[in-house]
């Protein structure tokens, strides 16, 4: 059973090769396709083409109304192959874009899923080491803006676990801070039923 297992798990790895091969393979050929419609536009002013029927009618060649008419219909022409080619540019751009955004998207998961993950692990790694400061700090008399180093960048529960060893003073300032950041009610009972 495990080796009838690892036969389908080694058989599929190459065709997603493929499948991936046909995708790479199938936008090749629309780029080829769109390079080919361009090597054989010709790319003409409408100035040049004027210039170009008006010799024409001044040598008896072609009428005012024949050279007006064909001056008309090339330029008319030419819009409409170079909207086709802007529209193929686009489907081309598009594909390519959406086929780069599947390939970083896994990666873009990976790289934020670490990074939290470190965020996570700096956090429960400093966090006793800045509640032993902030103690510290409190018992040395140093004034502070915020008892609470770091204080924006805390949850309620790691807020409220550092109230413990304040004095009143502390608590208000921590309170003023609360009601001007995030107003936690959770964290505001908590300093009010220290203070009572």
């Amino acid at each position: 059973m495990a080796a009838a297992k690892k036969g389908s798990a080694k058989r599929s790895k190459p065709a997603a090769k493929k499948k991936s091969a046909k995708k790479s393979g199938a936008g090749n050929k629309s780029v080829e396709e769109f390079r080919d419609a361009l090597e054989k536009s010709v790319t003409i002013s409408r100035e040049r083409i004027q210039e170009v029927m008006d010799d024409a009618v001044k040598r008896g060649r072609m009428t005012r109304a024949d050279a007006n008419k064909t001056v008309s219909s090339l330029v008319s022409k030419g819009r409409a192959q170079t909207d086709e080619l802007v529209a193929e540019l686009e489907k081309l751009l598009d594909r390519a874009r959406k086929d780069v955004e599947s390939r970083v998207a896994p990666a873009r998961k990976r790289a934020e899923k670490a990074a939290s993950a470190a965020a996570k692990r700096v956090r429960t790694t400093a966090e006793p080491a800045l509640v032993e400061a902030d103690k510290l700090r409190r018992r040395a008399g140093v004034a502070s803006s915020s008892p609470i180093t770091g204080y924006d960048n805390l949850n309620a529960s790691q807020v409220k676990s550092r109230l413990k060893d304040m004095n009143k003073a502390d608590l208000r300032k921590v309170r003023t801070q609360e009601k001007r950041g995030k107003a936690r009610k959770g964290i505001l009972d908590d300093i009010e039923k220290r203070l009572a």
